[in-house]
């Protein structure tokens, strides 16, 4: 049988004991919290920063204990920023439009509109970031009163300085407690960031060390450059592609997300050239993108960006020799195509000659295989007086070899259906 000894009387001299037991636990709380911070590649992070360099309300998704509020306290920090959370589902939609006050004579001054004790101090300090928690906990009410706030940055008379910053988090509805879909125009206001944790960054940040968060770097002499790019990029898409500029999604779910109306490409817009002018990877431009307009149109989007990058085909046949092709095979794929297209437009023998030069300089720094359809057809536009050049031996084997791949391929396909 176990006993347990009874409580010793408390003394005063016991008080001292306890303060300094107290203070011991201060100390190693102090130590667990000292952490530090390196430059290291996050694409969650660098999409999140680049849409609050550009003055877009961000909304973070995420299963509940992922690291988004860790997130917001740790870029506040960086760009120093004061942090002013507020808990969306708390709150009454008055909150958010403004108390009404009543004055002297209501009948000649009207009932003002009184800002909560948050946004005063937002204004008096006159930067910082808002960060709206639990949003997808809001009620409808709520979410309503919060279109004034997320889009003009005004809470009743109260006007927000242009320098705070608003970012929101939510759980999916189904980890939610007593979640709500969000609504669409709410939704259609932010800039959706799906807020997953990587391995590493958990493991090197428990062990003392976070990623640093950095504001882009935005290149002065690129600016208008930059504003150009974007303008093509988003005009040129919706003017082949007018279904394109407002598609009000169906089911519920999704219209509380990212989706295309002018308002959301608006923000596209605003994010490429952000993107442009300070250099981000084509990741980073990707979470936003698809964050904004959806996942369909935002990788049309991309398509129709990687198709602006590619270089001139006239340029390449002018100097096959000093020509610079792109990595990535579907796009290395585009260029050669191009060039094919070009001298079936214009035939003529050094032309002919050129894209044969270029084929080649192909094989050399890529996969072969990207060559065989290109080399077929420019073959086929040879004319009977033109000199077959020496680069199409080099060539040759690599088609051959495609060929016959291809019948085994054939042969293989027709057994199987015999059988």
């Amino acid at each position: 049988m176990t006993t347990y000894a009874p409580f010793a009387p408390f003394s005063p001299s016991m008080e001292g004991s306890f303060a300094s037991q107290l203070d011991v636990a201060d100390a190693l709380l102090t130590l667990l919290r000292d952490t530090t911070t390196e430059p290291r590649p996050d694409t969650q992070l660098e999409a999140l920063t680049l849409a609050v360099a550009a003055d877009l309300p961000v909304l973070l998704w995420g299963e509940p204990g992922i690291g988004k509020t860790a997130a917001l306290t740790q870029l506040a920090a960086a760009l120093d920023l004061p942090l002013t959370t507020v808990i969306a589902s708390v709150h009454e939609p008055s909150d958010f439009s403004g108390l009404p006050v009543v004055g002297d004579d209501p009948a000649e001054q009207g009932v003002p509109m009184a800002p909560p004790d948050w946004a005063v101090r937002l204004v008096r300090a006159g930067r910082g970031l808002l960060f709206l928690d639990e949003l997808s906990t809001a009620p409808p009410a709520v979410q309503a009163a919060l279109l004034r706030l997320v889009l003009e940055r005004r809470i009743g008379t109260l006007q927000l300085p242009s320098e705070v910053r608003i970012v929101a988090a939510a759980n999916p509805r189904s980890s939610a407690a007593d979640g709500w879909e969000l609504s669409p125009p709410l939704a259609n206001r932010f800039v959706h960031l799906q807020w997953t944790h990587d391995h590493e960054v958990v493991v090197r940040g428990l062990g003392g060390t976070w990623p640093r968060a950095t504001l882009p770097r935005l290149a002065p002499e690129r600016l208008p450059e930059a504003v150009d790019h974007a303008r093509r990029a988003v005009c040129g898409l919706l003017a082949a592609r007018p279904k394109l500029v407002h598609q009000l999604p169906n089911s519920e779910s999704r219209r509380g997300g990212a989706w295309p109306s002018p308002r959301s490409w608006e923000m596209t817009l605003r994010l490429i050239a952000f993107a442009t002018a300070s250099g981000v990877s084509r990741d980073v431009l990707s979470l936003l993108v698809r964050g904004t307009v959806g996942d369909g149109p935002g990788l049309e989007l991309l398509a129709s960006l990687d198709r602006m990058d590619l270089p001139d085909p006239e340029e390449l046949l002018a100097d096959p020799a000093g020509a610079e092709l792109p990595d990535r095979g579907d796009l290395r794929q585009a260029v050669l195509d191009g060039v094919v297209a070009a001298v079936r437009a214009r035939p003529e023998k050094p032309r002919w000659d050129a894209a044969w030069s270029l084929l080649v300089r192909a094989l050399e720094t890529g996969a072969p295989d990207l060559v065989v359809v290109p080399a077929t057809t420019l073959a086929s536009l040879r004319r009977a007086d033109w000199d077959v050049p020496a680069e199409i031996e080099q060539l040759a084997g690599v088609v051959t070899l495609s060929r016959r791949a291809d019948e085994a391929a054939s042969r293989a396909a027709a057994t199987k259906v015999r059988r």
